[in-house]
């Protein structure tokens, strides 16, 4: 069984979108809440400063990091730490998002999410790996269709801690 360090999460879809929609769907939080279970992303997207996603209402802070790279609308980076995770001890991973032309599909970019760098013992590992599927399915979603995907259940900000 590979360490936590060598794991990797990797997810590629294509979108039917274009490279500039997609770019604005990943850093703005009119976007980020329709598909993130209701977190706002809130950054300037410049190396080197503070990325991190609260629920819309702006009651609790969710996931934190600093961007690493960012080349509009190509290449995201950023670290990524759960505060609950931050709290029993896991260092920070990183995420990044390629954007790619679909040469397979006419009008379509292709989406390659990889999560990496994961602490030894990492309980972010776990999460993301049940995570990143349903909020790339949303993004997908929103982008080709306009609507977000229903969920089944929200967490309310009265329920949370």
């Amino acid at each position: 069984m590979p360490e936590a360090t060598d794991r990797r999460f990797v997810y590629v879809t294509y979108i039917m979108t274009t490279p500039e929609q997609l770019w604005t769907a990943l850093t703005t939080p009119e976007f980020t809440r329709q598909y993130w279970y209701g977190r706002e992303v809130r950054s300037d997207f410049t190396v080197g400063s503070p990325i991190t996603y609260v629920y819309d209402d702006g009651a609790a802070l969710d996931i934190e990091g600093e961007i690493v790279a960012a080349d509009p609308p190509r290449l995201l980076s950023y670290t990524f730490t759960d505060p609950g995770d931050r709290e029993r001890g896991d260092k920070p991973s990183r995420v990044t998002f390629t954007i790619d032309p679909a040469d397979d599909f006419e009008d379509a970019v292709k989406l390659t999410v990889t999560h990496d760098e994961f602490a030894p013992g990492s309980p972010t590992y776990e999460g993301v790996s049940n995570g990143w599927p349903g909020v790339l399915a949303g993004l997908k979603t929103v982008l080709e269709t306009g609507s977000a995907l229903p969920l089944a259940h929200r967490e309310t900000a009265a329920a949370r801690p």
